[in-house]
């Protein structure tokens, strides 16, 4: 099993307390997948980052990290869009969560996108 990347679980499921893994993406460049910057709460930095970097524009974890950005900001169509081409994307592999739970990187973008969008009906 290849784990291609480390994501906060905080940021994808409603759970809390979870720990800050120093490891945060496994496979890229530091910075790549802004994922210190989504910890740390700067979403302005993780999305310069996560547009900047020289991951593929549809790689999966670089999607799904980008729709958490556009989340937080309050860019719902955006995070929406950027999940879903996550899951419609022709590569997938695994993903290591913070708290050391192994997923599908599609499970984690319809995890993320259903989160959202139960966020957007609770309103």
């Amino acid at each position: 099993m290849t784990i291609k990347f480390l994501i906060p679980v905080a940021l994808m499921l409603p759970a809390a307390g979870v720990a800050y893994a120093p490891q945060d993406e496994i496979g890229y460049s530091k910075g790549a997948l802004g994922t210190d910057a989504l910890m740390k709460g700067d979403n302005e930095r993780a999305l310069q980052q996560i547009l900047t970097s020289k991951a593929e524009a549809d790689d999966p974890a670089r999607l799904i990290n980008l729709g958490r950005v556009y989340a937080r900001m309050g860019r719902k169509t955006d995070a929406i869009n950027a999940f879903q081409a996550a899951i419609d994307s022709r590569e997938h592999f695994d993903v290591m969560l913070s708290d050391g739970r192994v997923m599908d990187s599609r499970e984690v973008a319809r995890l993320s996108l259903r989160k959202l969008q139960l966020s957007v009906v609770a309103r």
